[in-house]
């Protein structure tokens, strides 16, 4: 079984559906001549997270039979991944969904219809710049990380030849600009906050300069900035897609499967012609565009406006997601644990996450509309957080916690002040910020000792609480006024928001001794 004979139609669909593996069901060939001829829409980044989810839905889309246009893949950074993980398998690969009960969706997808490496060395940008001047290209769209919408002074130096990702694209939309204005949608499908604003800051810079410079008319300026020709919509994206996974590689082989190879390339990317992902998704998208755009919607994606896709992200990041991450990775982080699904079987831990989200963050959730809190959390706890197959760590996810407490607990504790809602009723928060001052410490409740995980504020905080010795029964604790009036850290001072002196009384219970960490944990759970 190889994906190359999907193509080639020398295959047996029978076998292949009988051993689980769904095939396209849509004319390939004929949906990369009408794309060839008449292209709608280019993703840069043809990185896991791009096939396993912006792709899939579109293969979905074709699935359907209401739609007849792939997508063109532009690789910006590790050109490898086309030679490697695209044009040996005739751009298709296999998405292996990973389900929370430990059985697996085998799909191919063959929705991309080219691979190109989006740099001036290569051949490939001659074809880039033609895909660009024709009036049919509706949407380009990145999962490049948020690094990937950075830029400096060499590279803005640069002019044409910028060999940043933003500085392509600007180029590129420099020739679309030629070509007569032709109107286009710049989309962000990354996972950051109002990411389509981080894209327009990107390509504004390099257009700045280039008019400055000579490199590129005035007009070009009033043309990005127009926004009934080029538009930076918003969207929410979550799905979590590691590395392909030992597992999945042994299971595919087993059936038959040959194309299940790793491959790193010397950039360090770790991918395959499979791509394995968590079973649950959700791209949210401000439909703002203004040449027409690639119904995603039959795949699952959700157009709305503007305002809803914030309310969407805010849902997430400060109620129904991030914040039980956070909680999650300070206490298994202390208790020991290496993996988010193994503290899942654990009861307190379990309980733990639960209550935070469903009794004490969900009286203030914000509401979006098109998806509901309840079921997204439900999710979150039900399906995603115990998914054996995910192999995320507490270790991973405590990583620039400073930079976190803010917006996942301090909005949280801002809009119970701000509603004049009681703060007594917060335990589980307040023991989490506790938790932080515990886990600064770098010693496991076992009292073995572990590296905290990197943060730029990581060792300011642990001077703060260096006084602080666990397992000794008399000591000044009011070096932790110096801690919880952070603003910068929490968002506001927790003194002043009635909470401080609670944590206090938090934190010398967890700095008890060995064993301090369960029994503090199991109290308060217990009695929420």
């Amino acid at each position: 079984m190889k994906l190359t004979d999907i193509l080639s139609g020398s295959y047996d669909a029978a076998e292949w559906e009988r051993k689980g593996y769904e095939v396209p069901r849509f004319d390939i060939q004929a949906i990369r001549k009408k794309t060839a001829e008449r292209p709608t829409w280019v993703h840069f980044g043809g990185g896991n997270i791009f096939r396993a989810f912006p792709a899939a839905i579109l293969n979905d889309a074709l699935n359907t039979g209401k739609y007849d246009r792939g997508v063109i893949v532009a690789e910006t950074f590790d050109f490898e991944v086309v030679d490697k993980a695209y044009k040996p398998y005739d751009n298709l690969s296999l998405l292996v969904s990973l389900r929370s009960d430990g059985t697996v969706g085998k799909k191919v997808i063959a929705s991309v219809t080219e691979a190109l490496k989006a740099d001036r060395s290569f051949e490939d940008w001659n074809r880039l710049e033609e895909i660009f001047r024709n009036p049919s290209l509706q949407m380009i769209s990145f999962t490049i990380t948020e690094k990937g919408y950075g830029f400096n002074e060499a590279d803005l130096a640069r002019g044409l030849d910028a060999v940043f990702a933003m500085g392509k694209v600007t180029a590129l939309l420099l020739e679309r600009f030629k070509a007569g204005a032709l109107p286009l949608t710049v989309q962000s499908m990354d996972n950051c906050s109002h990411n389509g604003d981080k894209v327009k800051a990107g390509v504004l810079a390099y257009a700045e300069r280039w008019v400055r410079d000579g490199l590129a008319p005035q007009a070009f300026l009033y043309y990005l900035k127009d926004e009934s020709k080029i538009t930076f919509p918003w969207s929410m994206i979550d799905k979590i897609t590691p590395r392909p996974h030992g597992k999945v590689k042994e299971l595919l082989a087993a059936d038959g499967f040959e194309d299940n190879d790793y491959i790193e390339t010397e950039k360090h990317t770790f991918t395959a012609p499979f791509v394995n992902a968590e079973e649950v998704q959700y791209l949210v998208i401000e439909d703002s565009y203004t040449n027409g755009r690639p119904p995603l919607d039959l795949g699952g994606a959700l157009y709305t406006a503007r305002e809803t896709v914030d309310k969407v992200e805010t849902m997430k990041v400060t109620t129904c997601l991030n914040p039980l991450h956070t909680a999650m990775s300070i206490y298994g982080c202390m208790l020991g644990y290496t993996l988010i699904s193994a503290e899942m079987q654990d009861p307190d831990l379990r309980s733990f996450v639960q209550k935070l989200g469903y009794i004490e963050a969900m009286p203030v959730v914000t509401d979006p509309g098109v998806l509901n809190p309840y079921e997204f959390i439900g999710a979150v706890i039900g399906r995603r957080l115990p998914n054996p197959f995910m192999p995320d760590a507490p270790q991973r996810i405590a990583m620039d916690t400073s930079q976190k407490l803010s917006i996942r607990f301090g909005e949280t504790i801002k809009k119970y002040l701000n509603r004049g809602l009681d703060t007594d009723n917060l335990v589980l928060i307040p023991l989490t910020l506790a938790g932080y001052a515990r886990y600064l410490k770098g010693v496991r409740d076992d009292g073995t000792s572990f590296e905290p995980s990197p943060d730029p504020m990581l060792a300011e905080l642990q001077d703060i609480v260096a006084p602080l010795e666990i397992g000794r029964e008399e000591q000044d604790y009011s070096c932790l006024k110096a801690l919880y009036s952070r603003r910068d850290v929490f968002g506001l001072d927790l003194y002043e928001a009635g909470l401080g002196e609670r944590i206090e009384g938090m934190v010398k219970e967890l700095f008890a001794g060995p064993g301090a960490v369960r029994r503090v944990l199991h109290k308060y759970v217990s009695e929420r």
